[in-house]
């Protein structure tokens, strides 16, 4: 987003992330933390789909980027940080992630230092 863009936000309840064939591409931005990433894991294992079958195949659509910022208070707690580490890898610049953590009290591991920040 940049500065006057208009956005939707929509914060629990019952959502989820269905686009029809013909539909043009939208950038996505997930917020999650702690067990709030499971809706939206799910939502990231559709998104990967729709990148793994190109327009024309699948259900029609050309699937846009996806951004997730995900907190927790340490790594440890950072559910399906692997799964999420390995589409980043499958999708690079389409598929991005951001890890967050507020209360890290040992080394965060080698893999997952580029995408934390925090304490």
């Amino acid at each position: 987003c940049t500065l006057d863009s208009e956005v939707a936000l929509r914060v629990g309840g019952d959502f989820f992330f269905d686009p029809q064939p013909g539909e043009s591409p939208v950038k996505l931005v997930l917020i999650a933390g702690g067990v709030g990433i499971n809706p939206l894991f799910s939502i990231l294992l559709h998104i990967a789909d729709l990148h793994r079958y190109p327009e024309g195949k699948g259900n029609g659509y050309k699937m846009g980027t996806v951004k997730l910022y995900y907190s927790a208070k340490n790594t440890s707690e950072l559910l399906f940080k692997r799964n999420i580490l390995g589409l980043m890898n499958a999708f690079p610049g389409k598929i991005t992630c951001r890890f967050h953590v507020t209360q890290q009290g040992s080394q965060i591991c080698e893999e997952l230092q580029p995408h934390v920040t925090g304490k």
